[in-house]
């Protein structure tokens, strides 16, 4: 069995770049099949990775195995004798957010994989987890609660065997938040939080936003932690796309609002 889960753009058209998403704590890459058929709708080759196991007390070299991962899964997206088609842009969402911003923030640690743009969906802040209720652990209902208002993803989720229910009850370590978000990424940066996420840290983001050359924070309307997920999916990936696009005509949109009552 496959180690990722691949989407391809619709035959005969020309792939517009490649597209590879990282997923948080306790998601498995099928929890993506949403956002990676509307990706790839759009002629994006997107593969899905499991997420990064992130050891505290060796973080670099924690950093340094994932980036060689992810190395491997880009050249993968290649057919024999093929370049991979770029750009190349990395999307993760929590505790995958955070290794992404941290590996291409430490030096030398992305060297492995360098891609032209990266996505960083539902970043948490500090410790950036969700307490149980009294002496009791996480509950699923609650952990659903925190992650989406959707109906098909919340089914997505409990119906998914490798999905790991607690796991948003399990703080990202402090050291990785810390590198995430001080992180000098290089590259066009999309960040992306709801505004009903109790797990994010809406200062801090804007903060790490405004310390990058190219970066913008967009902030979506009602959505919980599962930003790429919830239910109002449909635009988060049309913002997506609209990045993908304008990476092509160096960041500048190829719609502009001249006039509008609304």
């Amino acid at each position: 069995m496959s180690e990722y889960t691949d989407h391809h753009a619709p035959e005969g058209l020309l792939t517009r770049g490649t597209v590879v998403v990282v997923p948080g704590r306790g998601e498995s890459p099928a929890v993506y099949g949403r956002f990676g058929r509307r990706l790839a709708a759009d002629a994006y080759r997107v593969r899905v990775v499991d997420g990064p196991q992130i050891d505290a007390a060796d973080l670099h070299g924690s950093l340094a195995r994932f980036g060689d991962r992810l190395a491997a899964a880009v050249a993968g997206t290649a057919a024999a004798g093929e370049e991979v088609t770029g750009p190349v842009v990395l999307v993760g969402a929590d505790s995958g957010a955070a290794a992404v911003a941290a590996l291409l923030g430490l030096d030398g640690s992305a060297a492995a994989v360098r891609p032209q743009a990266v996505v960083l969906a539902g970043l948490p802040g500090a410790g950036g987890a969700v307490a149980g209720t009294g002496d009791r652990a996480l509950a699923w209902d609650d952990e659903l609660d925190v992650r989406t208002s959707c109906p098909t993803h919340r089914g997505v989720l409990g119906d998914d065997p490798q999905s790991r229910p607690g796991a948003l009850g399990v703080p990202v370590p402090g050291a990785l938040l810390d590198a995430a978000h001080h992180a000098d990424l290089a590259v066009p940066a999309l960040l992306l939080v709801g505004d009903a996420d109790p797990l994010a840290d809406r200062d801090a983001l804007a903060r790490t936003t405004k310390s990058l050359s190219r970066a913008r924070l967009a902030v979506v309307r009602d959505a919980h932690h599962d930003v790429l997920n919830d239910l109002q999916h449909r635009s988060v990936a049309a913002e997506v796309v609209t990045f993908l696009e304008a990476l092509r005509t160096g960041l500048v949109p190829a719609v502009a609002v001249a006039s509008s009552a609304w």
